[in-house]
């Protein structure tokens, strides 16, 4: 045996150390070669989607974009959710005009573009108009992490373009109300591209500081004024109480809920939710204390949150009412108006128009009548039902309609679409709403409103659908 082995080692002895040699060198650390396969998605990576001439998506876009990366968040978040909201057996309606023509047909302008939506006219003719397009791209952003950017409008090029002919620049201003979500960067991409573009967005969060803390650095660094609004959820004024002290408790309790990590100076906060309607002069003096102590304080305070349909004309009109909505008119950037919207029908947004959703133009109106400043107005809550909204295209065609509406009127500053979050008998109006954060994003950056630098005469009937 000894000597057979002696004779093998000679002949298979290099040929052994050379493998051994390779396995080693297999084993060992080695840079890998980057994939030179893969390709980047391209930011115009979506479906082409045609487009009606009433501006609104026939089909719902569909980016192919990459997650976008998270922003840490200082502090902690409640746990509470917004759980009112008003059923429509409450709604009454006022004497506004009932009898109104029909709605003028829409033109299209002579050069259409198919690839983006139209943009409507609130010059009163009734045109359309096609959106400029625009070979720039938005800023990024650096020290913000940002989604890949989508093809937007060059919308400092158009206001340029439509302050020459004696207008001004309206943009989409529809937003969303959000609650506390599992998914903490739904928004990010909405948020980022509207920012990029130069498009102030509108959101209002309920216990969930997250969102408007992600909103407000892109502020901060882009300078684009956006519309934030957060509420702490509990906090209902006492009644039995005078309302100057009703109003001191009121908001010492909400002062020291709002998070740390938010800036008052940017963010609005509201305080109240759904009031009772029929206490307008307790309320409107409730309302002229907490100003003062807000403004005290260096906030920015919404007032009210009166339910879709409410106030009646008249309660307005009470002395300690208009009172506040004069201080209200000589501080818009500090105080405002917080109403909801809502159709409570699912198959028509624009159901008894406009004594429930554009119901905003009847404050404006009496502001106007008493010689009152327009006030800032917060829709920080809009939408059809409580637990139910139309399909993707029906809830765009009513978005395009409403935001048409709202461009008119500076003043308005958004509306805030119910709900992303999670709730009690929210049912799945979460994941509807969550099903129109890419199309309304794709339409905000791709719209825009000619608008009068003069201010809007209050006529219901120019945007009846």
């Amino acid at each position: 045996m000894r000597s057979k082995l002696h004779r093998f080692f000679p002949k298979w002895g290099s040929f052994l150390l050379l493998i051994g040699l390779l396995i080693s060198a297999c084993n060992s650390d080695q840079p890998i070669a980057p994939d030179t396969s893969i390709t980047p998605v391209e930011a115009g990576d979506f479906v082409e989607t045609a487009v009606s001439t009433t501006g609104v998506f026939t089909d719902t876009p569909d980016p192919n974009l990459p997650p976008v990366p998270t922003l840490a968040l200082p502090g902690t978040e409640s746990q509470s959710v917004d759980s009112a909201y008003p059923g429509p057996e409450t709604f009454t309606a006022t004497s506004l005009p009932e009898n109104y023509p029909g709605s003028t047909t829409a033109t299209p302008s002579s050069n259409p573009n198919p690839q983006t939506p139209p943009v409507h006219s609130n010059s009163g003719d009734n045109t359309i108009y096609m959106p400029i397009s625009s070979s720039q791209e938005a800023p990024a952003m650096p020290l913000v992490p940002t989604a890949t950017p989508v093809p937007a409008l060059d919308f400092a090029a158009i206001r340029k373009d439509l302050q020459a002919k004696g207008q001004d620049l309206g943009f989409v201003k529809m937003g969303f109300h959000v609650t506390l979500h599992e998914d903490r960067d739904i928004l990010d991409e909405w948020m980022q591209n509207l920012d990029a573009a130069g498009v102030p967005l509108f959101i209002k969060t309920v216990d969930n500081a997250e969102p408007l803390y992600r909103a407000q650095e892109l502020m901060k660094i882009s300078g684009v004024p956006h519309t934030l609004v957060y509420r702490s959820t509990g906090g209902v004024p006492f009644y039995e109480l005078p309302p100057q002290q009703a109003a001191q408790l009121h908001w010492e309790e909400h002062r020291d809920k709002f998070p740390p990590e938010l800036d008052p100076g940017l963010v609005w906060i509201e305080t109240l939710n759904e009031v009772d309607r029929t206490r307008a002069e307790w309320f409107g003096q409730f309302a002229l204390e907490t100003a003062r102590l807000a403004m005290a304080d260096g906030f920015r305070w919404a007032a009210f949150g009166w339910a879709s349909g409410e106030p009646e004309p008249e309660q307005w009109q009470e002395p300690s009412m208009l009172a506040f909505l004069q201080l209200a008119g000589e501080n818009p950037d500090r105080l405002a108006i917080a109403l909801h919207e809502y159709s409570y029908i699912k198959s028509d947004i624009a159901h008894e128009y406009p004594y429930k959703v554009g119901r905003f133009q009847e404050l404006l109106r009496i502001a106007d009548a008493n010689g009152i400043p327009r006030p800032t107005i917060l829709i920080t809550e809009w939408g059809w039902e409580y637990a139910d909204s139309p399909s993707k295209n029906d809830a765009m065609r009513d978005i395009a309609w409403a935001s048409e509406l709202m461009a008119a009127y500076p003043q308005v500053k958004g509306a805030a679409i119910w709900n992303l979050g999670e709730g009690c008998c929210y049912e799945n109006i979460s994941d509807q709403v969550g099903e129109l954060i890419t199309p309304l994003m794709l339409y905000a950056l791709n719209t825009y409103f000619p608008i009068s630098q003069e201010k809007t005469v209050v006529d219901p009937e120019r945007f009846r659908p």
